[in-house]
């Protein structure tokens, strides 16, 4: 995402542009999501009582609420100028969404009375976190959840062996160069691109696990029938119920 801060540009521009940077970063977020949504076994009119875990510009509680319109989100984020974006993308329909701006690592407490939740989701957020605070987030979640209830998650992961690691990002590299279609300064070359990559993963504290790491998180956490429901390179829904 360029640097451009929200006093300069109008907001829907804005979610705009982020969205011109995901669809070149991770083309396959439309199909997470999708996956993710089809995964929750509730019917189309269900009054979902649903909790985001880092909403950001609102992309997966938009499509949950096109899924289930008649659900109630709770969206949590650290950072107040994303959830101005999540408003500005989700315009009507954020109506259906309460608003929390705080740390989600502290996510019963920023939840404090709120219970019957039937399904906890996050995207590309949680590999922010260490694998002890991951195993501590997701267990709060359990908490929330109503018997049965849900926890879907669309990440990245990271390889067990370096060189299928190193394989993985050569394909993502050369992936990202030609989505840009030289367009991009920031992806005009490999070496360019690979930079603003390390630069970009550094300053945000990435910190993916493997797949099987992420899948013992979720044990762990004590979520049943822990699966994953889609994978393709460093991608992945992961998920379980309660």
């Amino acid at each position: 995402m360029s640097p451009r801060s929200i006093d300069a540009y109008g907001l829907p521009e804005r979610v705009a542009a982020y969205d011109v940077d995901m669809e070149i970063m991770h083309p396959n977020r439309l199909k997470m999501v999708q996956v993710a949504i089809e995964v929750m076994p509730f019917p189309s009119n269900a009054r979902l009582r649903a909790v985001d875990l880092g909403v950001g510009t609102g992309y997966f509680t938009g499509k949950l609420l096109e899924a289930f319109p008649r659900s109630h989100v709770y969206a949590v984020d650290g950072a107040e100028a994303m959830i101005d974006l999540a408003k500005a993308r989700l315009r009507g329909k954020a109506r259906k969404v309460d608003f929390l701006v705080g740390d989600f690592r502290d996510l019963t407490g920023l939840l404090e009375g709120i219970t019957d939740i039937d399904v906890v989701y996050s995207s590309y957020a949680l590999h922010h976190l260490t694998r002890d605070e991951k195993t501590s987030v997701v267990r709060q979640a359990m908490s929330l959840l109503r018997p049965t209830g849900w926890f879907v998650n669309a990440d990245i992961i990271t390889a067990d062996m370096p060189d299928v690691e190193r394989r993985i990002q050569e394909i993502r590299v050369n992936g990202i160069v030609e989505r840009a279609r030289g367009l991009d300064p920031r992806f005009s070359d490999r070496e360019k691109t690979r930079r603003f990559l390390d630069e970009l993963e550094a300053k945000e504290g990435d910190q993916p696990l493997t797949l099987n790491a992420d899948m013992q998180v979720l044990r762990d956490a004590g979520l049943r029938d822990v699966a994953v429901f889609w994978l393709e390179y460093r991608e992945a829904v992961t998920g379980g119920r309660k």
